[in-house]
């Protein structure tokens, strides 16, 4: 498959939303409705989905990697008024007569994060007035310092929220984007020396391949760049100060947060300083733990308390919602804590996800996919550490026999994402439990003697 990397500036981008809202309207959707995407990236799929999000229309970003079941699952818990899932749809909706449009977006799209009990979950935000909206594209703006000489580099696909964040603080402030169809290491090296682009993103798994290529320059610079920010798993120390030489000063941004909001930011110079955090917190936001959660080592449950535009919720998920929130304050279970001077340390995610290459991954769901196959009794998917992945995903198995390997592969190919796969399976005799039966999921990688 070829790699597309487009060119988007924020007047062509202005026009192009514009006319897809028009077609939108023809589409009979209106301001609440939802509209779906199962598509790959592209500036046409970008722009529509601006076009909804500046007419006050959700759309909802489905993983284009997801198996047919997975999708149809999301796209009826969704209940779109419309669902784009071909590029001849989407070229469609820009025939239509233009259509003007709210300055900033009025709502974020809807994405989907993989499930705790095995089913992903819708996140979804209100529906803003105008002046809310303009408040929320200021927060973005005024962290990020956008303005109309920027040209963003995108990497990540259009289902990860940072992508439309940048993108569209990026083009509403004036500047222009580079659109990668697939994130391919050579060619947002080569990107990164043809056309220098000023801003962009990576997880650290893009960064890792970048780092890697055999044809990078031993002394090569990427002194273009503003800022390079990362986020979306944990940065590697050795990882970290690699790419710290191939940038200017301060240009390297860390921050920590999730699809439901963020929490921090996390400048070069600062961790320099402080190895190992991953910041303070943002602009309007405060950080805390929760006092109930703390350990014997002071670790406990992180909090933020958030500015009332950045209230999500779970579709068709009260109690789980009810969870996420205490007052302004939202929490999304990870583990860490503050030092005096309101740093913040991550000291593990919560053991019910695992985060690939940036994505999250649920094991409830994974497992429950992957129970019921003839001769696999109990089945404990968990994540050990990688140097490329950040964490690899892996399966402990209590089966009849390591021959079931083989079967459980098909049937993960058939069910599931190959980002959800396990790419390692160990057999045991039996899984770790506590004294009330619960899975002792942390223990696994050292009962199994890897690192």
């Amino acid at each position: 498959m070829s790699i597309r990397l487009e060119r988007l500036s924020a007047l062509e981008a202005e026009d192009l939303q514009r006319r897809a809202a028009g077609g939108l309207a023809r589409a009979g959707l209106g301001p609440g409705q939802k509209l779906a995407f199962t598509l790959g990236s592209s500036k046409h799929l970008l722009c529509a989905v601006l076009a909804a999000t500046r007419s006050a229309i959700t759309p909802v970003m489905i993983n284009a990697q997801l198996t047919p079941g997975e999708m149809a699952e999301q796209i009826a818990d969704c209940d779109p008024q419309l669902v784009l899932d071909s590029e001849a749809q989407l070229a469609a909706l820009f025939d239509a007569p233009s259509r003007e449009l709210a300055p900033y977006p009025l709502t974020r799209p809807m994405h989907y994060s993989s499930g705790t009990t095995g089913k992903a979950k819708g996140i979804v935000t209100a529906i803003w007035d105008e002046a809310t909206a303009k408040a929320v594209f200021e927060d973005e703006a005024e962290l990020w310092s956008f303005s109309p000489d920027d040209l963003h580099l995108l990497c990540s696909p259009m289902y990860h929220t940072v992508s439309i964040r940048f993108s569209a603080g990026t083009l509403l402030s004036g500047g222009s984007l580079l659109l990668m169809s697939k994130f391919d290491a050579s060619t947002a090296l080569e990107s990164l020396r043809r056309d220098r682009p000023n801003t962009s993103f990576l997880v650290p798994t893009h960064l890792q391949r970048i780092l890697s290529l055999p044809q990078l320059g031993s002394d090569e610079i990427f002194d273009s760049l503003r800022f390079l920010a990362h986020a979306g798993s944990a940065c590697p120390p050795v990882l970290k100060y690699a790419a710290m030489e191939r940038v200017g000063a301060d240009a390297l941004i860390e921050f920590y947060g999730s699809t439901e909001g963020q929490f921090t930011i996390c400048p070069q110079q600062l961790w320099l300083e402080h190895p190992g955090t991953v910041g303070k917190a943002r602009p309007g936001r405060r950080l805390f733990i929760d006092p109930d959660s703390v350990d014997d080592h002071g670790i406990g449950q992180i909090w933020c308390e958030a500015p009332s535009f950045a209230k999500f919720a779970y579709h068709r998920d009260p109690l789980a919602t009810q969870a996420a929130w205490r007052g302004d304050a939202f929490s999304v279970g990870d583990l860490g804590h503050l030092d005096d001077e309101g740093l913040l340390y991550l000291d593990g995610r919560r053991d019910d996800l695992v985060i690939s290459g940036g994505i999250n991954v649920y094991p409830a769901e994974v497992e429950a996919s992957l129970l019921g196959l003839s001769g696999v009794e109990q089945i404990c998917v968990f994540g050990l550490d990688d140097p490329e992945w950040g964490q690899r995903l892996c399966a402990a198995v209590v089966a009849d026999g390591p021959q079931r390997e083989a079967a459980l592969r098909e049937r993960a190919a058939t069910r599931l994402a190959p980002f959800k796969r396990p790419k390692d399976y160990y057999f045991v005799d039996d899984l770790p439990m506590t004294s009330t039966g619960k899975v002792l999921r942390r223990s696994l990688p050292e009962l199994l003697g890897q690192p």
